[in-house]
Parts: structure tokens; C-alpha cells; sequence
């Protein structure tokens, strides 16, 4: 399972535990966001996350 931050300001998804207060069950694989999905923090977009290495 991989990590995703977000490069506006930091907030992480970490696919193992998802975002449960946004409807994205924990195990849910970056790939399978959706598109529309919004930084919870800042509100940027699915595109300004990059994965954790």
C-alpha cells in the first residue's frame, strides 16, 4: 500500500487507511480515488498529490 501527499500543503492519504470521512474505505488504492476527489486540508485537486517514496 502507497502514500500520497500532497504538495500544496503536506496532508498524506495513505491508501491502508483511506479517508473515511469522505466515503473512501480504508484499502481503497490511489487509482481508484476519484477524480473529483479534494485535499481535505487545502482543497487542492487529485493532481496535486505525488506518491511517497
Amino acid at each position: 500500500m502507497a502514500k500520497y501527499r500532497c504538495i500544496v500543503c503536506g496532508y498524506i492519504y495513505d491508501e491502508e487507511k483511506g479517508y473515511p470521512d469522505g466515503n473512501i474505505a480504508p484499502g481503497t488504492k490511489w487509482e481508484d480515488v476519484p477524480e473529483d476527489f479534494l485535499c481535505p486540508r487545502c482543497k487542492a485537486d487529485k493532481y496535486a498529490f505525488e506518491e511517497v517514496k
